[in-house]
């Protein structure tokens, strides 16, 4: 969490400000929340169901970006009144389904750009 009185957040806020691609960046920023998103899309999900379609994620990973795309404002946690009790079911909010056009875009730009990212190191003689 960020001091919100330090130089940091100030700076931060004052970059989102000049730049609303960075607000974009810094919302989507972390490794699972453009697939989360996109999971979501396809339907409301459970976080079980979640964790099955992205079988490779730890848990705490996953907790910790549901936790931030709430507080973003692009999910919404309802808390479905079944038995068992506190079942918990994820849908995209307005906000999140606005971003559908923008990860397509990044899709398709990763799709045709796409680089291994870890290259294979030359052998050194000795």
């Amino acid at each position: 969490m960020r001091k919100l009185q330090s130089t940091n957040t100030s700076n931060l806020q004052q970059l989102v400000t000049l730049c609303p691609i960075s607000y974009t960046l810094i919302v989507m920023g972390g490794r699972w929340k453009a697939l989360i998103i996109d999971r979501l899309t396809k339907q409301p999900m459970r976080y079980s169901e979640l964790k099955k379609s992205i079988p490779f994620v730890a848990e705490k990973a996953l907790t910790l970006q549901l936790k931030e795309l709430e507080q973003d404002g692009l999910i919404q946690k309802i808390i479905l009144q079944e038995k068992p009790p506190r079942n918990i079911e994820y849908h995209l909010t307005d906000k999140g389904k606005s971003l559908h056009p923008v990860l397509t875009a990044l899709y398709e730009w990763g799709k045709e750009n796409n680089q291994p990212i870890f290259m294979e190191m030359p052998a050194i003689a000795l």
